[in-house]
């Protein structure tokens, strides 16, 4: 990519941040003027006085443990935890598909990524870049807005994050955006960004950081079927393959700027909730997701309810439609072959296309493994020996030796491996986001090796590799330090 830049914006007051990006390190911003939505647990065990605060702040989690709301915290997108099962695939595709198009650089702009990059780490939007510049590097690129010059406005646009027991650090926004940055081949969990501390709970023992959590509204727990779930089954980390797809949340969040508008003060999960209230609406088994015309169908009929319904009305218990961003006129008084509807559905042959067209080009190159005939969850002491049908391991922590016979599959998602891992012959053989501890050995595969590729996550093999005869074979990344 050729080097390229944009005017910037007009110069903004400084805010109260100092210094740049440290590289390779947890960093603590200084404390924002006016802070953040201040830290809502009660009682004693949530009270911290400024002397406890002082006396653990120390060692390699100092300034975690140290930070208070309205801090800014520079983070790599490995250390962080989910508070979310479930994530709107079509979304992170749209992301991916943008970022890895030229569409942008050819209208005379700059490339979507870092626009969101520059975004999210609270400075507006990108000036410049250099050729080759990457996501991970923040060196080969600048932003409009200097750190250091932050304004409400560019701080409000900041993701967030809460500290938990430990210093553990939960993301309570942005599980899309940084999902995107760790998929895009020049981002990677070691990307660096920096977020907004909501809260710090980490003095807190566990029972009553998760409740402490909940009150909040800080953890959604419910997957992607509307099922109430319980904090252990939360994934532990960023990347497609460690969440569950939930096509209502990327119903919604298609309909953004149509049939509603977030506030700038939005509700936690604000889409999650409406994508629950659309279920009861709306069965999306009768469109065709894949097609460009169905599913724009879909989101015309989604966003007519939103906007259609009262003001009034709870969406969920607490939460009306206004709050939660319903526009009174359907794509803002235009006509269907105006405003922000028809720009979505604007096909890829377009000088801009539309975002439905970026995430469906992106969706079909994306592996689509053999449906599973058995899902193992949570912890599992093997050997597991799968002899037939399709084995997935959907985020699970298995300890001891894997062997897939001729013909069967297996279908790793998010799981953590530790023992070999053997299949000869095998129908299917897929890991994404898997870390595996151990050799791992794939031998005359009949249909498709998945190791990497659109959609799938990066694994972190931590053994030998051996591959051969595989008719698809990805290369395999290098062994984790």
């Amino acid at each position: 990519m050729s080097g390229s830049s944009r005017t910037p914006s007009k110069p903004h007051g400084a805010r109260g941040l100092s210094g740049g990006l440290a590289a390779g390190a947890l960093v603590l911003g200084t404390a924002l003027a006016g802070g953040g939505p201040a830290l809502a647990a009660s009682g004693p065990a949530a009270t911290t006085t400024a002397a406890a605060s002082t006396a653990r702040c120390a060692g390699p989690n100092a300034a975690a443990l140290c930070a208070q709301p309205g801090d800014l915290l520079d983070v790599t997108l490995d250390q962080l935890r989910p508070t979310q099962p479930a994530i709107g695939s079509d979304q992170i595709y749209y992301k991916l598909g943008r970022y890895s198009s030229a569409k942008d650089e050819q209208a005379g702009d700059l490339n979507k990524r870092f626009d969101d990059w520059c975004e999210t780490n609270g400075q507006e939007e990108a000036a410049s870049a250099q050729p080759g510049a990457r996501i991970s590097d923040p060196s080969s690129f600048t932003c409009t807005v200097a750190v250091g010059d932050e304004t409400p406005d560019t701080l409000a646009q900041m993701k967030t994050v809460v500290v938990g027991p430990g210093g553990a650090l939960y993301l309570t926004d942005g599980h899309h955006t940084l999902t995107s940055f760790l998929e895009t081949p020049d981002g990677g969990p070691k990307t660096h960004i920096r977020l907004r501390v909501t809260g710090n709970l980490s003095t807190l023992p566990t029972a009553a950081f998760w409740k402490t959590m909940q009150d909040n509204k800080w953890v959604w727990l419910k997957d992607e079927n509307n099922d109430p779930i319980t904090v252990d089954q939360l994934p532990t980390r960023l990347g497609l393959a460690s969440f569950h797809d939930d096509p209502y949340r990327s119903l919604v969040y298609l309909t953004r700027d149509i049939g509603y508008q977030a506030p700038a003060e939005a509700a936690e999960f604000l889409e999650f909730s409406w994508g629950t209230w659309l279920r009861g609406r709306l069965d999306l088994a009768s469109y065709d997701l894949r097609d460009p015309a169905s599913y724009l169908s879909a989101v015309r009929a989604a966003s007519e309810a939103m906007s259609a319904t009262p003001g009034d009305t709870e969406i969920t218990p607490g939460l009306t439609a206004d709050q939660a961003g319903r526009m009174a006129e359907w794509n803002d008084g235009k006509k269907p072959t105006g405003g922000e509807f028809a720009k979505l559905g604007l096909p890829l042959s377009d000088k801009k296309p539309g975002k439905l067209a970026f995430a469906l080009d992106y969706s079909a190159k994306v592996a689509v493994p053999p449906a599973c005939t058995k899902t193992l969850t949570g912890a599992y002491t093997g050997p597991l020996v799968v002899a037939s049908g399709v084995t997935c391991l959907d985020r699970t922590r298995l300890t001891g030796p894997v062997v897939v016979r001729a013909g069967a599959s297996l279908v790793s998602r998010g799981a953590d491996i530790t023992g070999p891992v053997q299949a000869v012959g095998a129908r299917t053989v897929s890991l994404c986001g898997t870390r595996l501890t151990g050799p791992l050995s794939v031998v005359n595969t009949k249909e498709r090796l998945t190791l990497s590729g659109p959609g799938c996550t990066a694994n972190a093999l931590n053994g030998p590799v051996q591959l051969v005869g595989n008719p698809v074979e990805a290369p395999a990344p290098a062994p984790v330090p």
